[in-house]
């Protein structure tokens, strides 16, 4: 059984409306949709309920996408998150190291 929400009549989905009857935290932050969408991603394949709400900074009006998680599954969300973080990481700086000249080699050559 899908439900609508009464302000924006959308609905939602049997996980998402059990999802707003439980306590929620706040996971990671994120600055654009995009980001945040990526990490709601990773948690929904890892079986973990997320959702995504739009948050402005009170002092600076600034806009940010907090991802939230039932509470008994923080832990774990934020063990994936901190993973995956690490993951990204190590790539990037693999990718900053890698010089012109590196990349130069006779790899492709005949």
């Amino acid at each position: 059984m899908v439900k609508r929400t009464r302000k924006t009549h959308k609905s939602r989905t049997p996980k998402q409306a059990s999802m707003l009857n439980q306590e929620l935290v706040v996971i990671v932050t994120a600055e654009a949709m995009d980001e945040a969408k990526e990490y709601e991603l990773l948690l929904k394949n890892n079986d973990i309920p997320a959702m995504i709400k739009k948050q402005q900074d009170e002092f600076t009006d600034v806009i940010r996408y907090a991802i939230l998680v039932p509470e008994e599954v923080a832990d774990e969300a934020n063990v994936i998150i901190e993973s995956q973080d690490a993951y990204d990481d190590f790539y990037d700086s693999e990718i900053d190291d890698t010089t012109e000249e590196d990349l130069e080699g006779d790899v492709f050559e005949d």
